[in-house]
């Protein structure tokens, strides 16, 4: 199968949710953490970054849980910037796990990948997988924005470029540079702070 690159943000609830989807998603995956973006100051100020440029798409497990992270998300965000969609609620465990969730329902990370795959494809550019160009670790560290002497003074001016708050570390950086632009917006942004 060909990676999907989808054409908003896809936020999802854990960090397994993430690496099953990042097998089928070229384009750049967030993670709520569960309750945690709640009270998370960073990840909220990424949430309303994203949505100010365009809706995000939201796939949660299929339970209690999934619904109640869903129901938060609106009374946080504006209702008509959220797509959500919706894994079957399959009866099942995860392989990494002893004993099935509280719902005993397969939470994203179980679901097969075909059925993902299935349910975001409407949500690439005319229906197709694509490929993306992410901006990559390396073109963070080759233009000084890490792994060297001011690297964090010259990370956090990149961060008020994108509206976003200071002290972001090198990879929570990148993953809301991806999230938020293409890397022509990077290089962009960049000549911004020369």
């Amino acid at each position: 199968m060909e990676k999907l690159y989808l054409m908003y943000p896809l936020l999802v609830e854990g960090k397994y949710d993430k690496l099953h989807l990042s097998n089928l998603v070229a384009s750049p995956i967030i993670t709520s953490n569960g309750f945690a973006l709640f009270n998370s100051e960073q990840k909220k100020t990424l949430v309303k970054k994203l949505i100010e440029n365009s809706p995000i798409l939201v796939l949660t497990d299929s339970d209690k849980a999934g619904n109640f992270i869903r129901g938060r998300l609106k009374g946080l965000f504006p209702v008509d910037k959220l797509i959500n969609i919706y894994a079957p609620q399959v009866k099942g465990k995860e392989k990494r796990k002893s004993t099935p969730s509280k719902d005993g329902f397969l939470g994203v990370e179980g679901i097969e990948a075909k059925t993902l795959y299935e349910l975001l494809l409407p949500f690439t550019q005319n229906g197709q997988a694509g490929k993306a160009s992410p901006v990559l670790p390396k073109d963070l560290y080759n233009d000084g924005f890490s792994g060297g002497s001011g690297s964090k003074e010259q990370r956090d001016r990149l961060a008020t470029v994108y509206g976003l708050p200071a002290g972001l570390s090198t990879k929570a950086l990148l993953e809301a540079i991806n999230l938020l632009g293409t890397k022509q917006d990077y290089e962009e942004a960049k000549q911004k702070i020369n």
